[in-house]
C-alpha cells in the first residue's frame, strides 16, 4: 500500500471520530423496567381449584375426572374454508390441579360464652 492511501484512510478514520464526539449524544436508554407484579390475592380467599388445561374442578367428571368443558378449535386450523371455529370436548385426560379441602362446622369450644 501506498503512503497516501494510508493517510487518507487516516484522516477519514480520525474525521469519523471528531464528528462523532460533537454531535449530541443520544438519550440513554432507561433499563427495561420490571412488568408490574400481580397482586396477591387477599388472605382470606381460598385459591381455586384449577386444572392444568385451564378449567376449573367442576368441569371435571367427579369418577374419571375427566374434562366435561368445551373449547373452542380456530376453522383454519381444522381444514375447514370458513374462519369461525369449532367446539370440541377438552383433551385433558384427568383432573391434576390442587384438591380443595372439604370445610366442616366445628361448635363453638366455650358454648357460647366468651
Amino acid at each position: 500500500m501506498d503512503p497516501v492511501t494510508l493517510v487518507v484512510g487516516g484522516a477519514i478514520a480520525l474525521g469519523g471520530v471528531l464528528i462523532g464526539r460533537m454531535l449530541p449524544r443520544r438519550e440513554r436508554r432507561q433499563p427495561q423496567q420490571m412488568p408490574p407484579q400481580v397482586a396477591a390475592p387477599p388472605q382470606n380467599a381460598n385459591p381455586q381449584p384449577i386444572c392444568g388445561c385451564g378449567h376449573h374442578i367442576v368441569f371435571h367428571d367427579q369418577h374419571s375426572k375427566l374434562c366435561q368443558a368445551q373449547v373452542v378449535i380456530p376453522g383454519r386450523w381444522t381444514g375447514q374454508g370458513s374462519s369461525e371455529g369449532v367446539y370440541r370436548q377438552c383433551k385433558c385426560q384427568g383432573y391434576r390441579g390442587p384438591i380443595p379441602l372439604d370445610e366442616y362446622y366445628a361448635p363453638d369450644l366455650l358454648n357460647g360464652e366468651s
